[in-house]
């Protein structure tokens, strides 16, 4: 029924488990699922890759990739092209080249969609993107690491980065429900985008009414409920799921100020942390096996211990300063998944990641190819079973409350 292409992994397993919550059966796979597999009885097939961040070549190709094999599996009949409530993207960003080439690839004239997620308090109004009560450019994501976002009109960032233009259906639209005679009349107008205004589930439902039968969507995970609702045959609720259990270990990378939150909540906790220093130790391999040896000297009864390279924003600033932006990031990231994996086979079977992009890495480094998607233990944020017994929660950068690394690894 529905096919999804997510760019991050957080960001997959947020809009499968919003899929899931309106009991549309669910799978997801982590990257392009391997040669010869077969996807079980499904309503939606959710494919995450990993193209935030890189160049935007990589990024178009890998999309292309997925959309093909959607295709080749009776899972594009909708395609729902995913990315951030905070629109990561800047103006040299990959949103606008990932949606040109799909649009062309599919032949749509005309792409609607919002980054507008109510329940983690990410609002459009008027084309503008809200964090909160206060704008995107405003907000906390003016210090993003990689995707630094300082303009809040939707319409302008994504002109900044596609061939074409973009924009608007507000809110008294919306709500008027004159969303597909406002489609309509951009299309008649050249518009290739349309930003859909939504400040609650409301509003995304309508939306999401007037959108079913669209070849090509786009937009977090709040517009995915608003189709999910629209295509739900009954109003079921979700399949029982097992609940995570065996030996737990938090993994965090986002430099978010949620993360840094979670991370200070599970020091102040009494848990074990060592934190990752690249300016100490360049070496991803060596850092790496300085965490797990480490881990391997920790007193039984300690509680599920915290390794993390988070960093509040002026020492990550020298960081970056001192290795650059992108080598930083690339030392952590293999570091961490190096962990992960030294982990696993020293026992841990609940692995609990911090950022998106740390997610990615660490989930590439397990090799796992995707799971059934379970309970979730912060809103976006469920528990992900895979075939070999263990069980990951992935957790976006701002998402969860102060204590959800706490609770989640006891």
């Amino acid at each position: 029924m529905i096919g999804a292409i997510a760019d991050d992994f957080t960001g997959a397993t947020d809009v499968a488990v919003a899929m899931r919550r309106r009991g549309l059966r669910t799978v997801l796979y982590f990257g392009l699922p391997p040669q010869g597999t077969e996807p079980p009885e499904h309503d939606v097939v959710v494919i995450a890759l990993k193209t935030r961040t890189i160049p935007k070549a990589d990024a178009v190709a890998r999309t292309l990739r997925a959309l093909r094999w959607l295709r080749a599996h009776g899972a594009a009949r909708q395609v729902y092209f995913k990315y951030c409530s905070t629109f990561d993207s800047t103006r040299d960003g990959n949103i606008g080249p990932v949606l040109d080439a799909l649009a062309d690839a599919m032949e749509v004239p005309l792409v609607a969609m919002t980054p507008s997620s109510p329940e983690h308090g990410r609002t459009q109004y008027n084309g503008y993107l809200f964090v909160g009560d206060v704008l995107l450019g405003e907000s906390h994501m003016r210090h993003h690491p990689l995707t630094p976002m300082t303009d809040s009109y939707l319409p302008r960032l994504l002109e900044a980065q596609s061939a074409y233009r973009a924009g608007v259906v507000t809110l008294d639209q919306v709500r008027g429900h004159v969303v597909e005679q406002r489609l309509a009349e951009l299309r008649e107008h050249g518009v290739r985008y349309a930003f859909v205004d939504a400040l609650d589930d409301s509003d995304l439902e309508v939306s999401g009414r007037a959108l079913a039968g669209a070849r090509l969507v786009a937009g977090a995970a709040g517009l995915a409920g608003g189709l999910a609702a629209a295509h739900a045959r009954t109003g079921g609720g979700e399949p029982p799921a097992p609940a995570p259990s065996g030996v737990a270990a938090v993994l965090a990378g986002s430099c978010s100020a949620r993360t840094l939150e979670q991370v200070a909540a599970m020091i102040e906790a009494g848990r074990p942390a060592y934190r990752l220093d690249a300016l100490t130790d360049r070496d991803p391999v060596s850092l790496a096996r300085g965490a797990l040896a480490w881990y391997d000297h920790l007193p039984p009864g300690s509680g599920a211990p915290l390794i993390y390279s988070s960093l509040e924003p002026a020492a990550l600033r020298r960081v970056q300063q001192i290795l650059g932006t992108e080598r930083s990031a690339t030392i952590l990231e293999h570091a961490l998944g190096d962990i992960a994996r030294g982990l696993v086979e020293r026992g841990v079977t609940r692995v609990i990641s911090a950022g998106g992009e740390t997610s990615g890495a660490i989930v590439s480094a397990l090799g796992v190819p995707g799971g059934m998607i379970g309970a979730e233990a912060a809103r976006g944020v469920p528990w992900i079973h895979t075939p070999d017994g263990l069980s990951l929660l992935l957790k976006s950068g701002n998402f969860g409350e102060p204590d959800l690394l706490v609770e989640a690894s006891r």
